[in-house]
Parts: C-alpha cells; structure tokens; sequence
C-alpha cells in the first residue's frame, strides 16, 4: 500500500512537470569542473547557494535534476556526468589509491560508451576530458586547491562546457535516456505495485535525509540474507517491483523528503505527509493543525479553514481549493542500519484527519499557568513529559511517538506507555506541569474508568465534586499553600516529602499533614488565617472523618488533577488581586 500510494503520487507530480522524469533524479551538487574543447580543466566554480535549514541559513549543495546516481554497496559503480572525486578526478583520502584507480576507470568507461559517436562538442569535450586527465597531478592542479578539502570529503562535481552544463544538452539527454530504457535485464515478472508484467528492478535506489539513516541513503525494500528470501529468488527478486514503479517510488518519496518545511522529526521517527493529487496547502494546513508549524496564511484564514473543514466543507486559500474528502497520507520512518524501519503509514480522508486532531486538542485543554506561551499543546510537549529532562538522552521511547500519533489521527486508545511513562515523571519529580495534567485528562476522556469520573476531567476548577480524591488533591494544595504562607522562602516543603504518600496511601500522610497544617495556622494573623481555615473546613467537610488506606492508579490521576486545578485556581486569584 506504501508503494502504491508513493507511486500514484510520482505520477501526479509528473504529470504537473514538478518532479523528475524516470531515470532522472535531484542530486545535491557542490561544484562544476569547467572544462575546455580539448578537455582542459579550466576553472571549478562553486555551486552552493544560501538555504534556509530550519529558522537558520546555511550554504548547501545545489539541487539539481541529474541522470539518475546508481546505489552503491561496497563495489565500485560509476554515475554518468554527476559524481564524487574519487570516480571523475581518480583522488581521494580512503587510503585506498588502486581502489580509487579503478573508480576513474570505470567512469572514464561508462562516459565513453555513452557519448562515443555523439556529434556535439560538449560530448567531445568531456570524452577529451577524461582521455587527457592525469591523476597524478590532481592535487597540485590550480583549480583544485581552494576547494580540495570539501572534494576529499565527497562532495559532488558536475560538468561544465562553453557556458552551459553538460547534462542539459539535447543529445547528450537523449543519449542518457536510450541507455537508461535498454538497461533492463532483469528477470520478467509481474510488479507488485503496478500488476503490470515486465522487467524487475533488482536493487532499488535509496532513500535519503531520514533522520538517524546513513547520509548516503538507506533502503525501503531490500534482502541481503538467505534467511529473508524464498525459493531461490535473490535480492529484491523476493518482493517483485517493476524498474518503473521503483524508481517512481523512490523518487516521490525522496521529493517529500528534501521538502524541509514539510518534513517533520518525533522521536526517531521522520514523519512525511501529502495529498493523492498533490498541493503543498494541505502539507501546511496539517503541520498547522498537527504540529503546531507557524502557517503562511494569516491566523484568522487558518482557523476559519480549520473549522469549515472538520465539518467538510470545502475552503479557498490563496486560489487553492481544499477538499475534507480528499485522501491524505502520513508516514514514518526510522533509521535501522542500512535500512529503514515503517513506524506507521496512515490513510484518511483529509477532513477526517483534522477532525480528529480538533477532538484532541479538545481533550487537552486545560486552565495553562499565564507563563506557558502554548495555545496548545504541540505533539512534541506530550512526548518530553514522559522522559527525564536532566538525562543525557532526551528522546522518548522509540516507539512511543509512532503510537501516540496514531493514536491521534486515527481517534483510538492512546498508549498505555503515554500515562505510564507521565506517573513516573510525576512520582519522581513530584512536579504536575500543564501538559501532564492535559496527558491524564485526555486519556481518561478516552479510556472512561469509574474511579475517576468526568466531573473531576474539567478544564479548569470544579468546586463542586464530591469525588474523595480530587478533593483530596485540592486539600494537599491548600496545606502547601497555608505552608507558604506561614514560612516564606522554604526550601523544603510538604509536596517534596509527603506528594507520593499523600496520593497513594493518604489515610497515613492526611494526618500528620492536618496537624503540621494547624502550627503553620497559629503562625498567621488576622484575616489570612481566617482565608486558609475557611479553605480547611470546606474541603474536610467534604471528605469526613475517614480517608483510603491505598488509591488506584486512576484515583491517584483524580488526585493530581485536584492538585493541579487547586494551585492553578490560586495563582488566577494573584493574578486578579
């Protein structure tokens, strides 16, 4: 199904003219050997251009549509007019001089076959090139010295003649595409993807700029041991996918990858997104509605198409239209080895998506501390609750973003890992941040359990529950407060002793914290006394003489959500006085 879709949106792009013809591919290139009619090398002109990476900018190669590169494993295999030093100079510092011989050599062979007999002098020139090239002086070459490092570090090189790249003459193009169609001798078999009969591509090209993956690329699809393959068919003879359909693929997925804007990083998943028929505006609305991106469109246009949307109605933004019907998929993938791991592939309607994205971010609303700068909670927030923010390594659980997001564009269960992994945070620091009472409201909206009913999963302050341990969490933050203001400027106070005991076993904690609570009230005067004991005595009203021996899991989130709701109740009255 990945394949298909990948493929269908090859085809949509193509037919647009916004993506690479079959045998042609993008290539990040950094210089031009600039080359006379007799072969001379004459200059080497730089070819980075300023990008923006992020919120930064940078230098970085130059994208351009080049023949497309071959997958190399660990033998020696040469691209045509695109390639690193090492297959076009016959230098570089692997240590490996004879090796590094034969990389020019095979180049120097695939150059001659393809542009031998060719009537146009860029062909000539580049044939003279390769005839006339001596190795042996490369490093002493002129136009080699200023950008000799970056050469020994692979960067890519292209060639130039009179003016103009080589690759972009007619001829030399024509002659790239007879090759690249008469190169198919494979096995014939019907394609997988296609269900059309013809020839199967052996090793498909690889997928670059995965997060964690090998910068030279990694493979969606492969098999390099016996144990993988079946009667007797080798590689990714096992898995039939057409020349067609594996370069389309790759190529699609490859395009929605170097889209930095669109490209996306939970955990060590890198997550991709688009529609069946293309258009970079649903790309924008998702990461908006999903992740929080900042949209390109005013505030006021996006929530508006927002809401028309989960209803399904169609909108217009910028002259583009935008179906809710209109089929949408999300991808993540992960680094494992030489290979790429499918954390998820998701299929929905585009309304659907956002529509369930819209319910929870309704789940997670709750009353936000006036120094939290998010309207709401971005993905990413969710998933830092669960991990210890002093430790060297602060990414959650590998497979715990994967699940989580799906968990919310699909509208199922969240991940018992999610809750899990916030009570331990919580237990350990003895800290309730907004996003891990948002965690603990939303999960129990979704998975209703009787021990913590919905008149305690509010948004903000319900002074009227009667649920013993959300009253409870209130009380403890009101004996913190009166601990405050009786000793200003304490270190150590009662949540950092007495938070866990308190929400798990409070008939033992309640009492000694009731009788440290009336020395901190003989500490007060006059009307401040009076606030906390009136604040006291409607709360153990409530909750009687008697307290639980032990709470559950979901009492003690009834609990933390009263602490919360409590504390931020009182900050809001600061804020008014």
């Amino acid at each position: 199904m990945i394949l298909q879709a990948l493929t269908d949106y090859y085809q949509t792009l193509a037919d647009k003219g916004e993506i690479s013809l079959p045998g042609w591919g993008m290539v990040k290139v950094s210089y031009a050997l600039c080359i006379g009619a007799d072969g001379t090398l004459e200059q080497v002109q730089f070819l980075k251009t300023e990008q923006k990476k992020g919120k930064k900018t940078i230098l970085a190669p130059q994208l351009m549509t080049l023949p497309a590169p071959v997958k190399r494993a660990s033998g020696v295999a040469a691209n045509f007019l695109c390639d690193t030093s090492s297959y076009l100079l016959g230098v570089d510092n692997k240590g490996k001089p004879q090796r590094t011989l034969e990389c020019f050599q095979a180049c120097q062979k695939l150059h001659q076959e393809l542009l031998g007999g060719l009537e146009c002098e860029a062909a000539k020139a580049v044939l003279a090139f390769f005839q006339n090239w001596q190795i042996e002086q490369a490093q002493h070459h002129p136009a080699l010295s200023d950008c000799w490092e970056e050469l020994m570090a692979g960067a890519n090189l292209v060639f130039r003649y009179n003016g103009e790249y080589v690759h972009e003459d007619s001829m030399v193009q024509s002659a790239w595409n007879d090759h690249y169609q008469s190169a198919e001798d494979g096995p014939q078999m019907v394609c997988l993807v296609t269900g059309e009969r013809g020839t199967v591509e052996s090793i498909h090209p690889s997928i670059k700029n995965v997060q964690g993956a090998q910068p030279s690329g990694a493979a969606l699809v492969s098999f390099n041991a016996p144990a993988f393959c079946s009667y007797g068919k080798e590689q990714n003879y096992n898995a039939p996918t057409s020349k067609y359909a594996a370069f389309a693929y790759t190529t699609a997925l490859n395009h929605l990858l170097s889209d930095w804007e669109h490209v996306y990083h939970i955990g060590d998943s890198t997550v991709v997104c688009w529609a069946k028929e293309g258009g970079d505006i649903y790309q924008s609305m998702f990461a908006y509605a999903m992740f929080g991106q900042e949209p390109a469109y005013t505030l006021t246009d996006m929530q508006g198409a927002l809401k028309n949307l989960c209803h399904g109605i169609p909108v217009e933004l910028d002259e583009k239209r935008l179906d809710p019907n209109m089929e949408f998929y999300v991808l993540g993938l992960s680094p494992n080895a030489a290979r790429m791991s499918v954390r998820f592939f998701l299929r929905n309607s585009f309304g659907d998506f956002l529509h369930n994205i819209q319910a929870h971010q309704q789940r997670l609303e709750i009353v936000k501390p006036a120094s939290d700068k998010f309207d709401t909670i971005p993905l990413w927030k969710l998933l830092d609750e669960t991990v210890n923010q002093n430790s060297r390594d602060k990414k959650p659980a590998p497979n715990l973003a994967g699940e989580v997001l799906r968990a919310i564009l699909m509208d199922t269960y969240y991940p018992a890992t999610l809750l899990n992994g916030v009570t331990l945070r919580i237990r350990a620091e003895r800290h309730i941040t907004r996003s891990r009472a948002a965690i603990i409201k939303a999960y129990y909206l979704k998975h209703p359990h009787p021990d913590i009913p919905k008149e305690v999963l509010t948004v903000s302050l319900n002074q009227d529950s009667t649920n013993v341990p959300y009253n409870l969490g209130r009380l403890f933050s009101v004996l913190e407060a009166l601990q405050f203001a009786a000793n200003p400027g304490i270190n150590t106070t009662i949540k950092d002793r007495y938070f866990n005991s308190a929400s798990a076993t409070p008939a033992m904690a309640f009492p000694v914290l009731l009788n440290l609570a009336q020395k901190h009230l003989r500490k007060l005067d006059g009307g401040l006394r009076i606030y906390y004991d009136k604040q006291l005595a409607a709360l153990l009203a409530k909750l009687g003489d008697h307290y639980p021996t032990r709470m559950n899991l979901p009492q003690q989130g009834s609990f933390q959500l009263g602490y919360y709701h409590q504390t931020q109740a009182r900050f809001e009255k600061k804020e008014e006085k």
